[in-house]
């Protein structure tokens, strides 16, 4: 367990390398990762996975646009549906709410990585626009004759 000492004694472009770090293997994922992630969090906002282990639903499945959300209505309920065929070959189905919570979650997750990379980008005090040629200097431009 960390100290309250050796928490202050964390420099804070550690910090930043490492979620930067974090953020660059997430972005190396397979796209089978990424889709099995985006899974595990639609079950953690609600949603429930169902098989598609009859020819009827097999079909239904194979009719609805991949890893996309689709509404549907069912009586005066509307429902948020997202087929997967490639990793559980299933549905996962929500209601309003599951999909407020999902889309939150991915609000936050955006924010963290827009941070992440922020502080990064502020970290560098080695890096010089000057190496790469005119025109990356204060006023940045550019395009053709401007460095390119």
């Amino acid at each position: 367990m960390l100290s309250k000492t050796s928490l202050k004694s964390v420099h804070p472009g550690a910090v930043a390398a490492l979620a930067l770090g974090l953020a660059t293997l997430a972005a190396c994922a397979s796209p089978q990762e990424i889709v099995s992630s985006k899974e595990d969090h639609l079950s953690a906002a609600g949603f429930i996975d169902q098989p598609a282990n009859t020819p009827e639903r097999q079909a239904m499945l194979r009719s609805l646009p991949s890893h996309r959300f689709v509404r549907r209505a069912k009586g005066d309920s509307v429902f948020y549906v997202y087929a997967d065929p490639t990793v559980c070959a299933c549905l996962y189905v929500g209601s309003q709410d599951a999909y407020g919570r999902y889309r939150q979650f991915q609000q936050q997750q955006n924010l963290a990585d827009e941070q992440a990379m922020s502080a990064q980008e502020y970290n560098d005090a080695s890096w010089n626009w000057g190496a790469w040629g005119p025109g990356f200097g204060p006023g940045f431009m550019y395009g053709p004759g401007f460095g390119w």
